[in-house]
């Protein structure tokens, strides 16, 4: 819907710069040979000679049309040359033809804010420009005033028998109004642009200079080839008087239409005898208001900086018999077509840092005994996806769900790849939203480096990880129960998977059995401090221990002939030389991250259970004396108990069921590994728990 914008001032100096014939010349740029020959670009299919999409300036005055096919031009200029469109993946290839206007719109965007309409248009704001030149040498002033300029054409100004000389008289009037002078000032900037572009590329162009980009637009394709031309403020009314209503932009679909049809309404000077009101009674406050301005001239429409395109896309048509009749041969040209996309979306991606959002999905079809059903094929979006497999992915399933909304709007049922009377003549891909990347955005292996950095203590080795982590999961992370998973040796492990079942019992019960049987550790019976310490050998704990404990001593271990503090320096030692191996190889890994946000807690709640164990030992008095075998063995399980409690919600915590698998896939394979090995135990915590042994049978129960 057009959008009604004031003029923001009738001193703007805007210009239209349009390719003349633009496909012609880049193949005459590669075949010099063709240089003032008769000479038209056709597509790549063969049929009839395929179809004209671009024809020279010599091949028309012989009569030659875009609208013609090969055969046919050839019967009206038997000399002319055809040349084929390159073609790649079974389509056009207009690689060559967009590079060639990215040449073009460098050397033009020297000189003001540039706008790049398509291919071969730009549109470009040069009242900076034009101001100062008219404030620093205007062109009164100017000496000699180029050739170029003088060959421009001043839309309502008498050329008579010297127009050159007529033009350049206008141009350097010293008694102009402001506005026509800041217009000549535009002139003569875009008659030198012009040249620089001949220059440097070869390329002849066309241009209008206006007030604005409607008219701007309108003038460009008055005076072609090589040529331009000026529209003054007094001779607009002139220019749009007696233009066709469906010439205009917007107007030339179902508006225009209605305009005709409705109002009477052939030109655009016929809309001057309708009061704004009652342009607003008909067509809406908006478009009643765009409509009053456009037949005077008026649009407010601003020149965007944009260099580049605000959208990729790659298409094709299958008319007639050759239209895409099953499921099986969309999905090859879906392939195809996307291939081509996701080439241009990451060339975008690394010469310019732009990454696209949207994924759309465009399709024209037709049905049996519908010859209107092609228009109503709705085009279907989704947030896109970088990589080709993904692009191609997510484009079937827009096609898929476009499909079955369109064929239920016949109430036809499909399945697999039978046709029901259905054809695909029109397909295509697009990427929109595209945005440049914020220049503060980094990979996120820079975000787990500076996590590394927060937290220097947490050297896990990631092949370690992703061994042991499958064994537990995140609540079974007890420090009592033998250290953190990623600190233990593989028989340690083994042990703890099968004392688990015992150990969760004994929890249950410990506090009443402790108060009913005196099962309680004095200080002295603690295991030695090394062995709770288990987040980081480098944590600075040790003063804070030291200061309010003395020096523990190794606990009584008869039964198994090894101290506990023996054990937990002999993992230690281990553990440290593959940490030191890691450390040298620079190996990066996310575990580091996660470790991170819990070794603070398990400091906390190794301080929390010393202090509460020291208080109960007091509470048991100089009688609470028991067997030292049990005494172990009931202080281990207190140990494990109050510390399991504790870290039951650890400081980070998931919902497997909220974790999106497709962002895991778009991890590097290393941190891929390292996530999976985190939730393999949740994914595993509802399944048959394995015999864990006889023990299982004679554990007291609650019962008795």
């Amino acid at each position: 819907m057009p959008v009604a914008r004031p003029e923001s001032s009738d001193s703007r100096v805007i210009a239209h710069v349009d390719m003349d014939c633009f496909y012609v010349q880049v193949e005459q740029r590669k075949q010099p040979s063709l240089r003032g020959q008769p000479a038209a670009v056709v597509q790549y299919n063969s049929w009839q000679g395929g179809g004209l999409i671009a024809v020279s300036y010599e091949a028309r005055k012989f009569g030659v049309k875009r609208s013609m096919r090969g055969d046919e031009a050839k019967q009206v200029c038997p000399e002319i040359h055809l040349v084929q469109v390159p073609v790649a993946r079974g389509k056009a290839d207009l690689n060559s033809y967009r590079n060639a206007g990215s040449e073009v719109v460098t050397i033009l965007s020297r000189r003001g804010r540039c706008e790049r309409a398509s291919i071969d248009e730009v549109y470009l704001d040069l009242t900076i420009a034009a101001e100062a030149m008219l404030a620093d040498n205007p062109p009164e002033c100017l000496e000699t005033i180029s050739e170029e300029a003088v060959k421009s054409h001043v839309l309502g100004l008498e050329v008579g028998t010297n127009p050159r000389e007529n033009v350049r008289h206008w141009l350097t009037r010293s008694d102009a109004s402001r506005r026509d002078k800041l217009l000549a000032c535009g002139a003569l900037i875009v008659a030198e642009l012009r040249l620089q572009v001949l220059e440097e590329t070869e390329f002849t162009c066309s241009a209008g200079i206006a007030h604005n980009k409607m008219l701007a637009k309108l003038a460009s394709g008055m005076n072609k080839p090589a040529q331009q031309t000026l529209v003054p403020f007094s001779s607009i009314s002139k220019l749009l008087e007696t233009l066709p209503i469906k010439k205009m932009k917007q107007l030339g679909g179902k508006l225009g239409t209605s305009l005709q049809i409705d109002l009477g309404v052939n030109t655009v000077g016929d809309l001057l005898q309708f009061s704004e009101e009652k342009l607003q009674e008909y067509y809406g406050l908006n478009t009643g208001s765009w409509l009053w301005n456009t037949a005077r001239g008026i649009s407010g429409e601003e020149v965007k900086e944009r260099l580049l395109p605000n959208s990729h896309g790659s298409g094709k048509t299958f008319p007639g018999p050759r239209a895409l009749k099953t499921v099986a041969s969309v999905e090859k040209w879906l392939s195809e077509l996307c291939e081509e996309l996701s080439e241009r979306l990451q060339s975008d991606l690394e010469q310019n840092k732009r990454i696209a959002h949207t994924l759309t999905l465009h399709a024209q079809a037709h049905k049996s005994n519908d010859a209107d059903s092609f228009k109503k094929f709705p085009s279907k979006s989704c947030p896109l996806r970088y990589e080709t497999a993904k692009i191609k992915e997510d484009a079937l399933s827009l096609f898929q769900a476009g499909l079955r909304e369109y064929l239920g709007q016949y109430n036809v049922k499909t399945s697999g790849n039978k046709n029901c009377g259905w054809g695909i003549t029109g397909l295509s891909v697009s990427a929109s939203k595209i945005v440049a990347i914020p220049s503060g955005t980094r990979s996120i292996m820079n975000y787990f480096q500076n996590q590394e950095e927060t937290y220097p203590q947490v050297k896990l080795s990631s092949e370690k990880l992703i061994q042991d982590a499958p064994l537990l999961s995140p609540s079974e992370n007890c420090l009592g129960c033998g250290g953190h998973p990623t600190l233990q040796s593989t028989e340690q492990l083994a042990r703890h998977e099968e004392d688990k079942e015992t150990k969760r019992c004994i929890e249950e019960e410990d506090k009443e059995m402790c108060k009913e049987k005196g099962f309680l550790l004095s200080p002295e019976q603690l295991p030695d401090k090394e062995t709770l310490i288990c987040s980081s050998p480098d944590a600075e704990v040790y003063p804070k221990w030291e200061k309010e404990y003395p020096r523990w001593e190794k606990d009584q271990t008869e039964s198994s002939g090894v101290s506990l503090t023996e054990k937990s320096r002999d993992t230690f030692e281990s553990e440290e030389g593959k940490r030191k191996s890691n450390k040298e190889k620079g190996m990066q890994t996310i575990s580091r991250y996660f470790q991170s946000q819990n070794s603070g807690s398990l400091i906390q709640i190794e301080h929390a259970s010393t202090t509460n164990l020291s208080e109960s030992s007091s509470l048991s008095g100089p009688h609470g004396e028991q067997p030292q075998e049990n005494s172990l063995t009931r202080g281990e399980s207190s140990v494990d108990a109050r510390l399991c409690s504790q870290f039951k919600r650890p400081a980070w915590s998931y919902d497997i069921d909220e974790i999106d698998q497709d962002v895991l896939k778009e991890l590097p394979k290393q941190i891929q590994e390292e996530v999976h090995a985190w939730l393999r135990p949740q994914k595993r915590s509802n399944t048959v728990k394995r015999d864990l042994g006889i023990t299982r049978y004679f554990l007291p129960s609650k019962d008795k």
